[in-house]
């Protein structure tokens, strides 16, 4: 009888292994930040109806600056993941350190932008008067935060870049282990304390965006891995031309960041007129949803690593492969998000709340949700694979027009015109991310396509 000789596995198996080994850190880091604001909210929920509310419009505020800088800064991302590919590491530790000249202006600038944003939530936004001042009190405390998350996220990119994920991982979970009872004690005021409640959960928040970045710093400045990038030798001045060209990666990422999540939080300020009920029902819901995106979305920061480092080598081949690999991982994940999402509607949702009539409405939400799991999903790996090839600035385009040119009208009709409420507005949802979905897979595989041809 003939030996029988084990059977070498596909290119493509291969990268499905690699790429899932890579991203199943990123996964677990992104659940766990998007794990601090459901702490925020379950915190929240249970003190009462009111925080919760005024939790849920400062948290909206706050995701535009947030969204903001974690989108500027992933230009680290593919830029170092490149420089890795075409084995030019001793040029990363120069471009990190060109990076923080980027982070911390910006965090700062944001910073008090976020805390000066208190006032404009009435006249310019509509909010509910009565949430107003706490609201203001969550934007003033976790505006604080604002310099170290930007920090964290130029570190985060060298590490990411070079391919090692787990300290995002780590220090996710460092982050979500101090967050619960740091914020329980400053919103509830225990043992005697001042009860704090939406104040508490912004300045909770802000403390465990600094330890991050110093756990990070420390982790950069210590580990053998990162001892040959020379990252902390000097700081030099800034470099117009590595500035530049980080800004030219990474502000059209901010801004196709910013359609989305100014999107999301468009749908919830104009919700947020329906009532408080309704907002909270609505912020419920979106808290769900942010968890379940934030595994496609750890998969599509994998898939730009990939691509990064297959472009960086000059293999185009590779460049279709790893974002192939991406596109299968994120739909199969997606149809298992979209089955819980729709089978658990009410259960999820009396997670968050005792309210039976806020359960009722972010379980009706939830079911549509799950709809749009799959295109939210495919659109995130579409633009992370285009991420890896540098590609920005069209899918930025591409994102203005999916969004606000077919997700907010069609929203603004449905819910107002159509008298639909919050379901209209999710309607809205779900046509703006699949538009999205299929420029975006369509901008990276035709550009894959006519590479290959002129290849």
């Amino acid at each position: 009888m003939p030996a029988i000789l084990p059977t070498e596995r596909s290119p493509l198996a291969r990268e499905l292994s690699a790429t899932a080994w890579l991203a199943a850190p990123l996964v677990l880091g992104q659940l766990s930040a998007v794990g601090m604001n459901v702490i925020d909210t379950v915190l929240a929920g249970h003190l009462d109806r009111h925080t919760l509310g005024a939790v849920a419009v400062g948290t909206n505020v706050w995701v535009l600056a947030l969204v903001t800088i974690i989108g500027t800064m992933m230009a680290m991302q593919p830029s170092v993941a490149q420089l890795h590919g075409a084995g030019r590491d001793g040029d990363i530790g120069s471009l990190f350190r060109q990076s923080l000249w980027i982070a911390l202006p910006l965090g700062i600038v944001l910073g008090l932008l976020i805390a000066l944003a208190g006032p404009l939530l009435y006249p310019l936004i509509g909010v509910e008067p009565e949430l107003v001042g706490d609201a203001t009190g969550f934007l003033h405390a976790v505006a604080f935060g604002a310099p170290a998350l930007a920090t964290t996220f130029a570190m985060r990119g060298v590490s990411e870049g070079i391919g090692l994920t787990r300290p995002t991982m780590y220090f996710g979970l460092l982050g979500l282990a101090v967050l619960a009872p740091l914020g329980y004690v400053f919103m509830y005021g225990p043992f005697g304390l001042p009860r704090l409640g939406a104040f508490g959960c912004g300045l909770a928040t802000a403390l465990v965006l600094w330890l991050q970045c110093a756990a990070f710093a420390v982790w950069l400045r210590t580990r053998p891995a990162y001892r040959g990038l020379h990252l902390f030798t000097r700081l030099e001045r800034p470099d117009r031309h590595a500035i530049g060209e980080l800004l030219r990666v990474g502000a059209p990422i901010a801004v196709t960041l910013l359609m989305e999540a100014g999107l999301f939080v468009a749908v919830a300020l104009a919700i947020g007129r329906l009532g408080t009920a309704t907002m909270a029902s609505h912020q419920i819901a979106i808290n769900v949803s942010s968890v379940a995106f934030m595994i496609p979305l750890g998969i599509a920061m994998a898939t730009t690593v990939r691509v990064g480092h297959a472009a960086g080598r000059g293999d185009r081949e590779g460049v279709r492969l790893a974002a192939r690999a991406g596109l299968i991982l994120v739909f199969a994940m997606q149809i298992v998000s979209a089955s819980l999402l729709a089978g658990l509607p009410h259960g999820i949702a009396a997670l968050y709340t005792g309210d039976e009539a806020i359960i009722a409405l972010a379980a009706q939400l939830l079911v549509l949700a799950a709809i749009f799991q799959v295109s939210d999903g495919l659109q995130a790996a579409g633009n992370g694979a285009l991420r890896g090839i540098k590609d920005t600035r069209v899918p930025m385009l591409y994102t203005m027009v999916a969004y606000w040119g077919v997700g907010m009208p069609v929203g603004a009709w449905l819910a107002f015109r159509a008298d639909m409420g919050a379901h209209g507005m999710w309607i809205g949802l779900i046509a703006g991310l699949s538009v999205a979905a299929v420029l975006l897979n369509w901008r990276f595989w035709r550009h894959a396509t006519v590479r290959r041809a002129a290849a």
